[in-house]
């Protein structure tokens, strides 16, 4: 599988005299691919984190396979992992992996290896996505150098922004996804005084993720007075989209609101005036009915700043590897230095 940058950011079609491995590491998956030439990704693949031990046996299970292996030794590496990352030691929180970016650098034999936050990483390609890489959800119109705002859930919820620097854009690397989850009505309160009763903080994450579905979910059934189903939240989000069940239904348009208040409290405290990017792996599956939920209402009531939201746009990243674009810049900026 191949995939490119727009061909506006792309500065060159020379091929590098060595690929480049770049990595998006999920709680769940884990994506590789290599950049032979400026933007231009090849070899894409999703392995599952659960399959390998360490991040380094899926990195060699990676380069080891047939489709990756007649490209040459690889030397230089740039990582977007779905952590903080402060120093060298690395310990995921949604996942058991943890190692030494230094070690795992010798181990793999690597001149080259960086690794940040996927969200940064993600932040970082905003400026350079194409029209065709993102679904506008309302109204709204972006302010040219303004800040923009990034929120997604899946494993987890991530949080980030970019902040106009001259010509150039500074990400931020934050855990915003942690902040105290503050409901906005009666349901959400319910919901949060259910979440108490298994957690001593309850975050804006605990809702916004995939294991936030099934937590609204046996909340909601609590709530009810239904006695909830052992599933999953992809079969929530199954029988939500297929009209089956009501229940899962409901689940579905809370979690879009909570996410809605959570982008407009991004988006308030960021002045993100260039717009409010939707990220990770859960909203941009909903598709049209992510469109006709509460979302953009939610996140445009804001009391007195409800005018100023509606005028900041709300954006859904449909591309299949945004990451790559990010940690591609992070990796060449590095190179380069």
């Amino acid at each position: 599988m191949t995939a490119s940058l727009p061909n506006a950011i792309v500065s060159s079609v020379a091929r590098f005299d060595q690929p480049r491995l770049l990595a998006d590491v999920g709680g769940t998956n884990a994506r590789f691919a290599l950049e032979t030439a400026p933007g231009k990704f090849e070899a894409v693949q999703v392995l599952g984190c659960a399959d390998h031990g360490t991040l380094a046996d899926a990195i060699r299970s990676y380069l080891a396979a047939p489709e990756t292996a007649g490209f040459g030794k690889v030397s230089h590496a740039a990582i977007a992992i779905a952590n903080p990352v402060d120093g060298d030691q690395v310990r995921m929180t949604n996942h058991h992996w943890q190692f030494s970016i230094e070690g795992m650098r010798q181990e793999l034999g690597f001149a080259t290896l960086l690794v940040v936050n996927d969200f940064y990483a993600l932040a970082r390609s905003l400026p350079h996505l194409p029209d065709s890489d993102k679904v506008q959800v309302g109204g709204g119109a972006a302010r040219p150098n303004a800040p923009l705002a990034l929120i997604g859930a899946g494993t987890g919820l991530g949080v980030s922004g970019l902040i106009p620097v001259g010509d150039s854009w500074t990400a931020l690397s934050g855990e915003g996804g942690h902040v105290g989850f503050s409901p906005a009505n009666e349901l959400e309160v319910a919901i949060l005084q259910f979440a108490w009763r298994e957690f001593e903080h309850v975050s804006a994450e605990r809702f916004l993720s995939g294991a936030g579905v099934e937590l609204i979910y046996r909340a909601l059934a609590d709530y009810r007075g239904q006695q909830p189903e052992a599933i999953g939240a992809p079969e929530i989000s199954r029988r939500a989209m297929a009209g089956e069940c009501a229940l899962a239904s409901e689940v579905l348009e809370v979690f879009c609101g909570m996410l809605g208040c959570a982008a407009g409290n991004l988006a308030v405290t960021l002045g993100a005036q260039g717009g409010v990017y939707i990220g990770g792996g859960i909203v941009p599956r909903l598709g049209e009915r992510f469109a006709a939920s509460c979302f953009r209402s939610r996140f445009e009531r804001k009391g007195r700043f409800s005018s100023y939201l509606s005028q900041v746009p709300t954006y859904v990243i449909t591309a299949q590897y945004p990451a790559f674009l990010g940690v591609s810049a992070i990796l060449a900026e590095k190179l380069s230095a």
